[in-house]
């Protein structure tokens, strides 16, 4: 009997992926002129049409259209025949002030209580299972979707991809919870219409794979699906209504561990949605990379209003090298989850957001809450 897991991944002209792009866009439009702008904003996509709505509180004088349109046009939306493009579609607004019975437990005072802008619980995740700390099937499935975007943008390769691609890659693991191959593959990728489907099924194994998949993982019993429909010429926002928020596994890390179910995409760094699931990312990439644990789920939880996290745990499957109990206190010593504090460590309030908007917020670098700097702190702290 395999024990399998699968994850999913999709591309920067997903329509719902566009909608976050869109969303963070705007975000980061107003922070780049007033950091201390408070903003949720929510889109929609569809056929010929892009609809702005959510609450903002900013100083920022923003041209919105231009920034919508100037983000479909990066994405690769730029023929009519998509149904769907920069120059034509239409753009709605309805944008709004911040209800003031929410400000008021978030605006008071500049010191470190500013308090939480909603309630909720957050949940960061890191295993050993790559370079990057992240679970090997979306850690890959991200790669293949970023990869074909890339072939698409920057090569001639394969000229006839569109620009909504979706990827799957399902993990088998041994009896010792390894990763030991990749048993099923599903790309599929939108095309012209002149292309066949077999021409895009050699040019996929011998453009994309090679560039994405580890040699070792794959066998002769993989199951490769390309395109399995047999046909994906109507897609984006024409064939499929994109929304903000709406791919939050994907955003974080595939199945594994949990999900409080709060979106990011277009919220301001205020919003513990988005702040405290990146601190409890950083939290526990930190705690594993220390050998304190080969995996880890941190589950931070707050009150509205209220500065400190309600609760803190720390979950290691068994792989802990101390109690659980042990690492949340020295998780709650160690690191500073207060929402001022957290917007502090990582420098949150400019204009970084929309490069998360696409192929996951975690396991990627060039943001700072990936960054292996309270190692040493928080081993120490369980001495």
């Amino acid at each position: 009997m395999k024990n399998l897991f699968t994850s999913e991944s999709v591309s920067e002209g997903h329509p719902d992926k566009v909608s976050d792009q869109v969303s963070d866009g705007i975000l980061d439009a107003m922070l780049a002129q007033d950091s201390s702008s408070r903003v949720a904003v929510e889109t929609l996509v569809t056929t010929g049409l892009a609809v702005v709505s959510g609450e903002v509180t900013t100083k920022a004088q923003i041209d919105v259209q231009d920034v919508v349109r100037n983000i479909i046009r990066d994405i690769g939306y730029t023929k009519a025949s998509y149904r769907f493009d920069a120059e034509s579609c239409g753009v709605l607004t309805s944008l709004h002030r911040q209800s003031p019975d929410i400000a008021m437990g978030v605006d008071e005072g500049d010191d470190k209580d500013q308090g939480a802008g909603d309630q909720g619980m957050m949940f960061g995740f890191a295993n050993k299972e790559t370079s990057s700390y992240m679970p090997l099937s979306i850690q890959l499935s991200h790669d293949l979707v970023r990869e074909l975007a890339n072939i698409r943008k920057n090569s001639n390769d394969m000229p006839y991809l569109g620009p909504d691609s979706k990827s799957q890659v399902t993990v088998e693991y041994d009896e010792n919870q390894k990763a030991k191959r990749i048993d099923a593959l599903v790309i599929s990728t939108q095309h012209d219409a002149d292309v066949t489907q077999d021409k895009i099924k050699e040019d996929v194994r011998k453009n994309l794979f090679p560039k994405v998949l580890p040699e070792n993982m794959i066998d002769d019993e993989t199951n490769i699906f390309i395109n399995p429909t047999g046909k994906f010429v109507v897609g984006g926002p024409h064939g499929d209504t994109g929304l903000t928020g709406r791919k939050i596994i994907v955003d974080t890390y595939g199945g594994h561990g949990a999900h409080g179910g709060g979106a990011f995409s277009g919220k301001d760094p205020s919003k513990v949605d988005r702040s405290a699931a990146y601190a409890a990312r950083h939290i526990a990439k930190n705690i594993v990379a220390a050998d304190l644990a080969d995996e880890c789920l941190v589950q931070l939880a707050y009150a509205i209003g209220v500065a400190d996290p309600v609760s803190i745990n720390v979950k290691t499957y068994g792989t802990g090298k101390v109690d659980d109990a042990a690492l949340a206190e020295a998780a709650r010593k160690t690191f500073d989850c207060r929402p001022k504090g957290i917007v502090e460590r990582f420098d949150l309030l400019r204009p970084i957001y929309k490069k998360t908007a696409a192929y996951g917020h975690f396991g990627r670098d060039d943001f700072p809450w990936e960054k292996l700097d309270y190692v040493d702190k928080i081993a120490n702290a369980v001495k």
